[in-house]
């Protein structure tokens, strides 16, 4: 079996070869299980050397001119040759054991797509409840984090993959739809929590928390409706790194 690991990049010349030197490590796992795999990375309409670190990391590139997270992801899964697609966040880092536990799932043919919890390099405890509530959230309504997500490929194209509709919180929109798939097909959606994803909380690092109780706020008043523009979902687009 082939796997094919997706990594959306934009602007990451900063973190990206360290992270794709983790994943590579960590993706021994899928070589312990006797699976192939291949790295992509798609440079997300980068103005740095994002691109150029990707290549000598040994992925391969392929570009998507708009700037748009699920866009981005699209673009790299539709170059992906794998029987199942790994999504992997450029600030993320998978470990060996949870990749491990995806080879074990996908052995298993119960699960037809599915993430992981998360755990972020920030002690602030405001940003640990918020991850705690995302994680229980997750495991309940079974909502993969963008930051990880795996599935299998067919079922992707099938509910046909992140809608462009929305510049943030794609992740959820592709759920519900896959939790359709799998239901039909009486397969699961997998939320993994035994090895959780460590992902950066640079967000809590690069706003201040007024900033970020506003975005909230307006996100709830809206119903969600300024997810659906590169303005409005601004703490994704605004280009701070």
């Amino acid at each position: 079996m082939l796997i094919s690991i997706i990594v959306p990049a934009f602007n990451e010349a900063a973190i990206l070869g360290e992270t794709l030197g983790g994943i590579r490590l960590a993706a021994a796992a899928f070589d312990a299980a006797g699976h192939e795999w291949e790295l992509i990375v798609c440079d997300n309409n980068s103005t740095d050397a994002t691109g150029t670190i990707a290549r000598e990391a040994g992925a391969r590139v392929v570009f998507e001119p708009i700037n748009q997270i699920g866009r981005a992801r699209n673009a790299g899964a539709a170059a992906a040759a794998g029987q199942w697609l790994v999504f992997v966040d450029a600030d993320s880092h998978p470990s060996r054991g949870l990749l491990a536990d995806v080879a074990r799932t996908i052995a298993s043919g119960r699960c037809l797509a599915g993430g992981s919890t998360v755990t972020v390099d920030h002690q602030a405890m405001a940003v640990r409840l918020a991850i705690g509530f995302w994680n229980l959230t997750s495991r309940v309504l079974r909502w993969g984090a963008g930051s990880f997500i795996f599935c299998e490929s067919s079922a992707f194209r099938a509910v046909g993959g992140f809608s462009l509709r929305w510049y943030a919180g794609e992740e959820i929109d592709l759920f519900r739809r896959l939790k359709r798939l799998a239901r039909r097909d009486r397969r699961s959606i997998c939320i993994l929590a035994g090895h959780p994803l460590q992902t950066s909380a640079r967000k809590a690092h690069l706003y201040s928390p007024r900033e970020l109780f506003l975005f909230q706020v307006k996100t709830i008043l809206t119903g969600g409706r300024n997810l659906r523009s590169a303005d409005g979902s601004h703490l994704w687009y605004d280009g701070r790194r």
